[in-house]
């Protein structure tokens, strides 16, 4: 299969693109589209067989239900057997946005986009280009993002290509990605709102809405069985070694400074991935590999960069990443959530 990369204008999409595009969509295709989060994987969300080279692609594991993204808000209650009043409530406030709705499926939903599952991930993205694609199709889309399994999303179209080339029909090229990390996911089929993956939309925004809602505790804690059937598999891993420091700047730089020193005995080729606190913190840059994620008051900027330089060290033979922990509230939770899903929640702090 040869992969095609057609350029598309991020805010205003040319049309006759798209509906060359949604053609692909309607014969059984697959089309890679930027959200407003991560880059997708798109096929005709009702046709199980298009859905299933969504799973051949990404060599994704065939218990791991996938998000069906739409263009109205109206299609929902077509999508799900029950919409309650706080899953409405949360859609007038967030979408289209980077949240995700699992809500009871209708029985118009192949058993191949919900893993034999009685309930759906929907979401309404943002990006002027996923909307466009979704409403010439005139179908959902099932969308995972557009990597392969396990390995960190993507973020621009070179990364769709890196992963995708010859897998998938065609990538939209959009430009970058806008938040960098996937959405939130809230599970609304219950008596109560729990939070399966946090993301754009963080748990205060939320509660702001409808009040309290309970949280995976395995999103801070990789040992604890997750709720959703998906997020036991490994996730956002390079091929590299990922390992969180814990502590200030200072602490951290301290650390390194033995890290770096213990690495280069073995041999090992060490990138860092850091604030630019702690870089300043840092005595010697010289001959290291590192990149700047940003300053830690800016955890928006750090979540845009950060599957981009995990992708990066990889691509510079990295063997061992070193980057830093964050507090898990707003931002800073779908931030920690995707750095320990990639070391497999290997935690250093400075004894």
């Amino acid at each position: 299969m040869k992969t095609e990369i057609w350029k598309v204008n991020k805010s205003n999409p040319d049309l006759e693109t798209m509906r060359r595009a949604s053609q692909i969509i309607k014969q059984g295709g697959l089309v890679a589209f930027p959200t407003e989060t991560v880059y997708g994987l798109g096929a005709n969300g009702l046709d199980a067989q298009a859905v299933l080279g969504i799973f051949k692609a990404k060599g994704r594991p065939a218990d791991n239900p996938l998000i069906l993204h739409i263009a109205n808000q109206k299609d929902v209650f077509y999508l799900a057997a029950g919409v309650p009043l706080k899953a409405q409530v949360l859609i007038e406030a967030f979408w289209p946005g980077p949240l995700t709705l699992v809500l009871p499926k209708s029985r118009f939903i192949p058993q191949e986009v919900t893993c034999g599952l009685d309930t759906v991930a929907i979401r309404m993205p943002r990006h002027p280009v996923a909307l466009a694609l979704i409403r010439e199709a005139g179908v959902p889309l099932a969308a995972p993002s557009a990597n392969t399994s396990g390995y960190p999303s993507t973020t621009e179209a070179s990364h769709v290509i890196s992963d995708m080339d010859g897998k998938i029909d065609l990538v939209l090229d959009g430009g970058p990605a806008g938040f960098g990390l996937e959405s939130t996911v809230i599970d609304m089929s219950g008596e109560k709102p729990l939070i399966l993956r946090p993301g754009g939309i963080t748990r205060e925004q939320i509660e702001e809405v409808i009040g309290p809602v309970e949280y995976d505790p395995a999103n801070e804690d990789s040992h604890v069985k997750p709720r959703s059937p998906g997020m036991k598999y490994k996730h956002y891993s390079p091929h590299a070694q990922v390992v969180l420091l814990e502590g200030e700047p200072e602490e951290i730089a301290d650390m390194l400074v033995d890290l770096i020193a213990e690495n280069k005995e073995q041999g090992k080729k060490v990138g860092l991935l850091l604030t630019a606190e702690t870089l300043n913190k840092l005595p010697d840059k010289q001959k290291i590999y590192w990149r700047n994620l940003g300053s830690r008051h800016d955890l928006e900027h750090i979540a845009r960069n950060l599957y981009a330089e995990l992708r990066s060290c990889d691509n510079a033979g990295i063997e061992v990443i070193y980057t830093e922990t964050y507090a898990r509230k707003d931002i800073g939770a779908a931030l920690m959530n995707r750095l320990v899903k990639s070391s497999e929640q290997e935690i250093r702090r400075k004894q």
